[in-house]
């Protein structure tokens, strides 16, 4: 029986999120450039993506570009907002044949004007799609995103308009760049590291966490079908105990 067969549909997570790491290692151990491996990057993209459909999750979430990737060699940037650029021109019909619809998280006005403006288009002609919400995050981390939240709510308890008593989850929910998104029930990181690296930290509170060796340009939708099986197999207690949940 094949791992797909295995899944459980009823038990899908809803929302999946992925830190896709090792682009850089998967081009190195082929004696290439690190923009060679983030070209091959873009077909594991596509796959995951496809797959996602398919097996009806109904949101995913990728790091593609992070705060702190703004440090890397000007080149490598260059490289990745080239990249992304062509991505969204090539997989346009991708989301519109898939009923995907496009979104961004982080602070996307540090992004080049013409990738913007590829992004707003994309976003623009996708927003009736209902089958799945793609969300990229880019410019994206998390504590600069908990910053952000509290200033918008602290400006808002200074003009009486939010009442310190009041402030709770939902409140703060509703103040992230994720506010129409449920928190992450699976997250996923390739290449072998087990760290967060600012990655949802406040919507992960309670996601499943699934770390594999396996360098992003070679993650198919095999190794996600493991990842989703792996999820299934746990217990989500959520605080509560086995007992708990049984009765």
């Amino acid at each position: 029986m094949s791992k797909k067969e295995l899944l459980h549909t009823q038990k899908m997570p809803k929302h999946v999120a992925i830190i896709m790491d090792g682009n850089g290692r998967w081009a190195k151990q082929k004696g290439r450039l690190r923009v060679f491996g983030h070209e091959n990057g873009t077909k594991s993209v596509r796959e995951i993506t496809e797959t996602c459909v398919e097996l009806n999750i109904e949101n995913l979430t990728l790091y593609a570009f992070s705060t702190e990737n703004w440090k890397r060699p000007k080149i490598e940037v260059q490289t990745l907002m080239r990249l992304l650029i062509s991505s969204l021109k090539n997989e346009i019909k991708t989301l519109q044949d898939n009923d995907i619809r496009l979104q961004t998280i982080g602070n996307t006005d540090e992004l080049p004007r013409k990738v913007q403006r590829e992004l707003q288009d994309v976003i623009s002609q996708t927003k009736g799609n209902k089958k799945m919400t793609l969300t990229l995050a880019l410019s994206y981390g998390s504590r600069d995103e908990i910053i952000n939240t509290i200033k918008q709510i602290s400006i808002k308890v200074k003009n009486n308009i939010i009442s310190p008593e009041l402030i709770d989850e939902s409140v703060i929910n509703e103040h992230l760049y994720t506010r129409n998104l449920p928190d992450v029930d699976l997250l996923i990181r390739t290449s072998g590291e087990q760290r967060i690296s600012n990655f949802l930290l406040w919507q992960i509170a309670y996601a499943e966490l699934f770390f594999t060796e396996v360098l992003w340009p070679d993650f198919t939708k095999e190794d996600l079908y493991e990842a989703i099986l792996s999820y299934q197999k746990r217990e989500r207690r959520f605080g509560k105990t086995s007992e708990q949940l049984k009765a």
